[in-house]
């Protein structure tokens, strides 16, 4: 029996993080596909179909793995707009971070994340954490309907 696995959004500028993320979902097949955004104005314009994402299929993924810490518009801030817009305020959003700064963990979770996991500094660790996301988010979860709630 195969499960069929909507897309991960990884929102992460860090190609190191990146290649461990992606080899850890690989690793446990906890996704059939994980779409890749270097920035926060990169990751809005996926979610929007908007930008160089203008012409992609519609439709939210599983979950958005999002860093603090990247250029141009960092995680915190695209939060912000996601909780803003109705059409996007369901999306399951984990804050994956190497910032360990009380005041992200907080603002993090007054912003309406779902979860806050500071990256494991070891590589086993690490890929531990991104498996128990996957399953969870992408697997476990039930997501909330994309034309709202009834």
């Amino acid at each position: 029996m195969t499960i069929e696995l909507r897309a991960i959004l990884l929102a992460e500028d860090d190609v190191r993080d990146v290649e461990m993320t992606l080899l850890a979902l690989k690793e446990h097949n906890l996704a059939n596909r994980v779409v890749v955004v270097r920035d926060g104005v990169e990751a809005l314009d996926y979610l929007r179909c908007a930008g160089s994402h203008a012409g992609r299929e519609p439709g939210l993924p599983a979950v958005l793995l999002l860093d603090v810490k990247m250029p141009r518009k960092n995680g915190l801030q695209v939060l912000r707009e996601i909780r803003a817009d109705p059409g996007l305020k369901a999306l399951p959003v984990v804050m994956l971070t190497s910032s360990r700064e009380a005041p992200d963990l907080q603002a993090a979770y007054e912003l309406g994340a779902n979860s806050y996991v500071v990256k494991p500094v070891g590589f086993e660790e690490f890929l531990g954490a991104v498996k128990q996301i996957g399953a969870f988010w992408g697997i476990l979860n039930e997501p909330a309907p994309e034309d709202g709630f009834v």
